[in-house]
């Protein structure tokens, strides 16, 4: 008697089965790798941006920090022997015409107004003991798009000359400053950002306000207190651009901060 043959049949993937399951695992993977893509530019976006708002932040604290104790100790503090070097004669130094008193001050004004070399709209020269270690010129220049900051003793009557480039006391701060941009960019920035940029005109990076017989007023509509001896408070407007464009949408980005800085001390 012969044994019962039985009939092994093995299944598996056919080839069409197999081709369709490659093409949707390729799919899955590049859905994956697009959102990883997109994950990462984004990431890095936002990375950049945070990174201006950050270096703008510390840029602006620092220059209100320097404006609140500019003018201190003024001159009422000591007798007529002390030293102009001892004092400060006058919370915002000027030029041209520097003088220890505020007797030929300049006036102040807005977009290459006024008289004064500096303070300016995009440059200032803070006077003071700003951190205990006696009188400084503390300036802050906007060149380009890099605002630079230096800071020396009150040594002599010409402020504009110990804080010049020229003098090795200034020093890159913030980068990517956009405050005196050109027309081309302005124009480029107000599509992004429209509240930007009133009138298509730079934006100054400082705007005074002086003291007066009607009150506190902008030096420009000062009048006769229109000086840098007046100026009671400074306001600042920083506009950073981050370096380089969106990952995603390849459009600029900037960050604008706001600050005060307010003179504590009566008015000299």
């Amino acid at each position: 008697m012969k044994p019962l043959r039985t009939r092994t049949v093995q299944s598996g993937f056919t080839l069409i089965e197999l081709m369709v399951s490659v093409a949707i695992f390729l799919l899955i993977c590049g859905a994956i790798f697009e959102l990883m893509g997109t994950t990462q530019n984004r990431f890095k976006t936002e990375s950049q941006v945070l990174n201006a708002f950050e270096e703008a932040r510390l840029g602006l604290d620092q220059i209100v920090r320097d404006v609140n104790d500019s003018g201190y100790p003024p001159q009422n503090h000591f007798s007529a022997t002390v030293p102009v070097t001892a004092f400060a004669a006058s919370p915002i130094a000027w030029s041209p015409q520097y003088l220890p008193g505020p007797s030929t001050p300049c006036q102040i004004g807005t977009a290459g107004g006024g008289t004064c070399t500096t303070p300016g709209d995009f440059d200032l020269i803070v006077e003071g003991d700003v951190d205990g270690s006696g009188v400084q010129w503390i300036r802050y220049q906007l060149q380009g798009t890099t605002l630079f900051r230096g800071a020396t003793p009150k040594v002599a009557n010409d402020p504009l000359g110990a804080t010049s480039p020229a003098s090795g006391v200034m020093l890159p701060y913030v980068l990517n400053v956009m405050n005196n941009a050109t027309p081309a960019q302005i124009a480029q920035f107000q599509a992004a950002y429209p509240a930007m940029f009133p009138g298509g005109n730079p934006q100054p990076l400082f705007q005074f306000t002086c003291d007066s017989p009607g009150g506190p007023v902008l030096c420009q509509n000062a009048g006769g207190s229109n000086s840098p001896a007046n100026v009671r408070d400074v306001d600042i407007t920083l506009i950073v651009m981050t370096p380089n464009t969106d990952a995603q949408t390849n459009q600029i980005h900037l960050v604008e901060l706001n600050g005060r800085g307010h003179r504590v001390n009566p008015n000299q």
